[in-house]
């Protein structure tokens, strides 16, 4: 009988001390030199994710919208410059949301080079969001070492202002919180979204982009290419509703 309270005693133990707390940022290899990072802020009492990305380049790395958690800028940063040894040199965040914009003000502040569109430069300012330091007036094909992509307004869904980026070579397509994950029962935070038009939005989204090899969404795992098919099978019931 000793021997088994001691057993007891000793696995309550080794649970108690093997419980840790929960990372708050998380950097994940996607492909090539493309890199997922996860923070994590509380909504609706839950910790939920919010994913980002980054690339590296041999000009630098470019950053895809920043840390939900603002705790996290400067690690971020450190995590980078260890891992790859480079700093960022571009951060370019996909709608007004501090989901995506909270670290701008931040990065400008580092002399990262920080953009948005106009439209959530508007937006960011009416609601007191951080902006950023460059305008991205159109749909816009950037170069950065021997990596090209392309800022692209599908239509208003989300968020009025909302974008994705898509890398046509290593066909990838950064969705954002406009896209969901395909373990999504609805569209999630519909507050500043344009209920009647995310239908239409993201189907120009698979038009433009028809046969991604991965899809980054926001707030769920990022693993599953059916997300976009999902996203839209939501829309068109929320359309119905409309």
């Amino acid at each position: 009988m000793q021997k088994i309270l001691i057993a007891i005693l000793l696995f309550s133990l080794s649970k108690s001390f093997g419980q840790t707390t929960p990372p708050k940022l998380k950097i994940a290899h996607l492909t090539d030199n493309f890199y997922i990072y996860t923070t994590y802020s509380n909504y609706e009492n839950s910790q939920v994710p919010a994913n980002g990305m980054y690339l590296v380049t041999d000009e630098g790395v470019v950053l895809f919208d920043t840390p939900w958690d603002t705790t996290q800028f400067q690690p971020l940063l450190d995590s980078i410059q260890f891992k790859h040894h480079k700093t960022v040199n571009i951060c370019i965040a996909t709608h007004w949301h501090d989901d995506r914009t909270a670290g701008l003000e931040y990065y400008r502040q580092k002399g990262i080079k920080t953009y948005t569109t106009k439209l959530t430069d508007d937006l960011s300012k009416k609601n007191n969001n951080k902006r950023a330091e460059h305008i991205i007036n159109r749909d816009t094909t950037f170069r950065v070492g021997k990596y090209s992509f392309e800022t692209y307004y599908p239509g208003p869904g989300h968020t009025i202002d909302n974008i994705v980026i898509g890398f046509n070579k290593e066909k990838i397509l950064y969705g954002g919180c406009l896209i969901k994950g395909v373990d999504a029962k609805n569209l999630g935070f519909l507050g500043d979204a344009d209920t009647k038009a995310y239908y239409n939005t993201l189907k120009n989204v698979e038009k433009k982009y028809p046969d991604p090899k991965y899809i980054i969404v926001s707030h769920s795992d990022w693993d599953n290419v059916n997300s976009l098919k999902h996203s839209i099978s939501l829309a068109k019931k929320l359309k119905g509703k409309n």
